[in-house]
């Protein structure tokens, strides 16, 4: 496993160094999918909402602007720090997905906006979630759809697998793009629970200011596909940045790439408790 003794090691120190550079290229990005997953999750005033792997907070904080009552974690420090310092008003805490330190039944709503992707035991997750809404709760995420559909990140690992080299010396890692396949998501949500799932496909485009292209995105606001890049040998990695501002050429208007990365958004509800009449 090189220099990084687990994957859940490298993926906390790989998102408490990038903190800053994600909130930079990925804002604009994530931050599109924030209507459909609020709408999805159903929040109003007054309602109690757990954001999970929280990053910079931009959950927590579009479900306060609704009158939310919003709790956010994250495992990074640096990405708690961050989402602080961008919302001050907002209880944010260092805590993991898949050991949450809520009571039983806390929140009447679960969200993740592209961080479950990135967690090594999604369903311990998926029940810790179960656990900590109140029955008839809602939980929504959101991760990136296929690479053949995100365009963006499908012309970086394209361009890594005809110029460098895809079996680097990186810690065992979960499949990246499972939950992109629509049935999986919603069979994993079943298998923990949930009832009425759904999942769709939301639109959304990358708009990168040229010269920066996905390549430059993923490379220094990214985690795993940084750590790819990085291990190329440095004549592949030219190669890959060359073929990747080659493939968002057809995409650049007015001086800004504007690359297709849609979304799948996944959400489903904590079946409602009955009682049996006396």
């Amino acid at each position: 496993m090189g220099q990084f003794e687990t994957f859940e090691n490298f993926e906390r120190k790989g998102w408490q160094d990038v903190a800053r550079s994600y909130h930079a290229y990925y804002m604009d990005l994530t931050c599109q999918s924030l209507p459909p997953l609020l709408s999805a999750l159903d929040v109003r005033a007054g309602t109690r909402l757990l954001d999970v792997a929280c990053g910079p907070g931009y959950l927590a904080a579009s479900a306060a602007r609704l009158g939310a009552d919003v709790v956010g974690v994250d495992f990074a420090p640096g990405m708690v720090e961050l989402a602080k310092e961008l919302h001050p008003k907002l209880q944010f805490k260092v805590d993991d997905a898949d050991a949450l330190a809520f009571p039983d039944e806390s929140f009447d709503a679960v969200g993740c906006n592209f961080g479950w992707h990135h967690l090594l035991r999604p369903e311990q997750a998926l029940a810790e979630a179960y656990r900590v809404l109140r029955p008839g709760g809602r939980i929504g995420l959101t991760v990136w759809a296929c690479p053949e559909r995100a365009i963006a990140l499908g012309m970086v690992l394209d361009a890594i697998r005809k110029h460098g080299d895809l079996n680097v010396d990186l810690p065992e890692a979960p499949p990246f793009f499972r939950f992109s396949e629509h049935d999986e998501f919603a069979r994993a949500l079943r298998a923990a629970g949930f009832e009425s799932p759904g999942v769709i496909e939301l639109d959304q485009t990358w708009h990168l200011h040229a010269p920066e292209t996905p390549f430059h995105a993923l490379l220094r606001g990214g985690v795993r596909v940084a750590a790819l890049l990085r291990s190329q040998r440095p004549e592949a990695l030219a190669s890959i940045e060359q073929s990747v501002a080659e493939s968002a050429a057809p995409y650049l208007y007015d001086g800004v790439f504007n690359v297709p990365v849609p979304a799948v958004l996944a959400s489903a509800r904590r079946p409602a408790s009955f009682r049996t009449s006396q």
